[in-house]
């Protein structure tokens, strides 16, 4: 499942793949904001997220696998255990969610940036 989450997560426009604090976590940005961090331990992977907090907080309440984020803003971040509790197309819409607003706090000349890459060959 990592793999896939790693696939889904890069195929965003714009995203990149970093390893600003070494091998582990891979973390993803789009116009150099964080939207995502993956990371694995013992085969089971970790997938930590921006969220709005009200939706956080709600996440948590329902699902045991959702956490406050880890080592980062506990308002607005949840780190996600993928142990197969959370159907895959929540993982994602929960991946779109952070993407989207990572996205909407950018400038409009930011994410134009974001848009001109992706036309350009």
């Amino acid at each position: 499942m990592y793999k896939k989450l790693k696939s889904y997560c890069l195929e965003k426009k714009g995203a990149v793949e970093t390893y600003p604090f070494g091998p582990s976590p891979l973390v993803v940005k789009v116009g150099g904001k964080i939207f995502a961090l993956l990371t694995e331990e013992d085969g089971i992977p970790f997938i930590s997220l921006k969220c709005d907090p009200v939706i956080a907080e709600n996440l948590r309440e329902q699902n045991k696998a959702i956490r406050p984020g880890y080592h980062l803003n506990k308002q607005h971040w949840n780190t996600v255990t993928v142990d197969g509790s959370i159907p895959k197309s929540e993982l994602y819409a929960m991946i779109d969610h952070s993407y989207e607003l990572v996205l909407k706090g950018m400038t409009k000349a930011a994410r134009a940036a974001i848009e001109e890459r992706l036309v350009q060959p």
